[in-house]
């Protein structure tokens, strides 16, 4: 990504094989990496606003080009040399990607007399097509676009088409360029995986040798040659991101690295304890450890704080604040880690083309005087399953990697509203009630993430003989693989309504429970 150094990245590229996704502001930028290296092919994307001088150097395989939002015939629409078609490099459009490729290359795209969005039957025009190798005829794909190739450019072949969209897939064998006008990289295109690894391996003979340990590996090297002799502080948080990067630290760099553990007060029920049995002096990492009872700052902070972008703010930045707070007590500090993950960098608009979805605490949101001459965070580029794998390969124990996800700023976006101390024991007796009864039936091994939160709503109820009014749980579980989209899990029955009555009747100030069916998108994962 544009907003990293080129050395980790060359380092990378020069020991493996690279496939670039080049961004021109689509929905599923990261879903086509992501795609990508679930072909054991390693891949990073850039914005189309990096030079090609830059792409050229890194030599890369072969280049996927995203979806966007724009029209190419625009005037202010995203563009590229057309010199990048003449590389010689095997280049995939993709939606957008294939209807700029057109254009550029004096083809005509236009607006579709039917705009296509959802599942559509694409019909292969002849069995030879390198990218449909294998794939069934008529295969079931996902469209979105508005604009269609009405003409392809000279020597491109139709390779594929639907009852609606003439050019859903063309192809230049002699230039290596292909263009496809549906989206492979998404789950509804039932062989959408078999595509990209056509382009990935048969077309531009990518070999799939890339491994996660490649990755620990090269980032522990490069950790150590980034910090030398300096000081290095860590935010540590106890979730997944944040414990796989500081064991990634501490295998680079020992007790030159010391963790904060700041406990905001926020975090679900006994949880500050569980950090500090695994991470403090009586835990097996080489690391200095240092835990901050912070839970009155932050609820000071806090109150009266209802718009969730203020609260992820107050949150970070108060972070940063006692970090800064910590490094004066210790001394110099050189460098500050965080467990950022790629889809923190790609949902808070930072490096790629995407729309801001929310701020993260960890991601732009650092404010101008931090006291740190510069920022480390080893897994800016993996999804969250590939934390996870990363954290195997480093030997933390699969009970640590695979523990249900939590967000930075913790519940403080996972209660609707104001944050108070009488919240947050709420929120966090009612989600630790519903993890134990999922763990209980099983559920563990099934649906990706499961929590509990607390709406803002409050309504009449009947306890005893008595009338209460007070607030709504709202139970969330979804399915996932990269955290970018999500899908409500079904829940069994039985297991809800036990959950539903050990809550209400184990919980002060909760009479009604909610299942949340809400997928991603439209809404997030998170409540806020």
């Amino acid at each position: 990504m544009d907003t990293k150094g080129d050395g980790f990245e060359e380092e990378i590229i020069l020991k493996h094989e690279l496939i670039i996704v080049l961004d021109f502001g689509g929905q599923y930028n990261q879903l086509i990496a992501r795609r990508v290296r679930e072909c054991n092919v390693y891949c990073e994307i850039y914005s189309y606003k990096t030079d090609l001088e830059k792409i050229q150097r890194m030599n890369p395989k072969g280049i996927i080009l995203t979806g966007g939002p724009s029209s190419v015939y625009e005037e202010n629409a995203a563009t590229y040399p057309k010199e990048l078609l003449e590389l010689g490099i095997p280049v995939l459009g993709i939606c957008y990607g294939a209807q700029w490729m057109t254009h550029i290359l004096g083809g005509r795209v236009a607006k579709a007399p039917i705009r296509e969005y959802g599942k559509a039957e694409v019909s292969i025009d002849f069995a030879h097509a390198a990218l449909f190798k294998g794939i069934s005829n008529p295969t079931i794909c996902w469209m979105s676009h508005f604009d269609y190739i009405a003409q392809v450019a000279a020597g491109f072949t139709v390779s594929a088409h639907t009852a609606d969209c003439p050019v859903a897939a063309m192809e230049h064998t002699n230039q290596k360029l292909y263009g496809v006008q549906f989206h492979p990289e998404v789950l509804h295109t039932l062989e959408g995986q078999k595509i990209l690894a056509n382009f990935v391996k048969h077309i531009c003979g990518c070999t799939g040798d890339w491994q996660m340990r490649a990755f620990v590996e090269a980032g522990i090297a490069k950790i150590r040659e980034q910090v030398g002799d300096g000081k290095v502080l860590c935010a540590l948080s106890g979730g997944v991101d944040s414990s796989v990067a500081a064991v990634m630290l501490s295998k680079a760099i020992g007790r030159q690295l010391t963790c904060v553990f700041v406990d905001h007060g926020l975090l679900r029920k006994d949880e500050g304890d569980q950090v500090e049995a695994v991470f403090g002096p009586t835990g097996h990492y080489d690391l200095n450890f240092i835990r901050v009872n912070a839970q009155a700052r932050f609820y000071d902070k806090l109150a009266g704080i209802i718009e969730p972008e203020k609260k992820r703010k107050i949150i970070g930045e108060e972070f940063i604040r006692v970090f800064e707070e910590e490094a004066k007590k210790i001394g110099a500090v050189d460098f500050l880690v965080q467990g950022t993950i790629y889809p923190d960098v790609v949902e808070s608009g930072v490096g790629g083309e995407s729309t801001v979805i929310k701020s993260h605490h960890n991601v732009g949101g650092l404010p101008d005087y931090v006291d740190f001459k510069e920022i480390i965070e080893p897994l800016r580029d993996l999804f969250k399953d590939e934390v996870r794998q990363a954290g195997l390969e480093l030997g933390i124990p699969e009970r640590l990697v695979f523990r249900q996800p939590f967000p930075g700023p913790g519940l403080g976006v996972r209660i609707v509203g104001e944050v108070t101390a009488e919240k947050v024991k709420i929120v966090q007796e009612a989600d630790a009630i519903y993890r134990e009864e999922m763990d209980a039936a099983g559920m563990n091994k099934t649906v990706g993430q499961y929590f509990a939160a607390l709406t803002n709503m409050r309504s009449v109820g009947v306890m005893g003989d008595e009338r209460t009014y007070d607030y709504a749980v709202a139970l969330r579980a979804v399915n996932t693989v990269d955290f970018m989209t999500a899908e409500a899990s079904e829940i069994p029955w039985q297991v809800l309504h036990k959950v539903t009555l050990r809550i209400v009747n184990e919980v002060e100030h909760v009479n009604r429970v909610l299942y949340d069916l809400t997928g991603k998108p439209p809404g997030t994962i998170e409540l806020e």
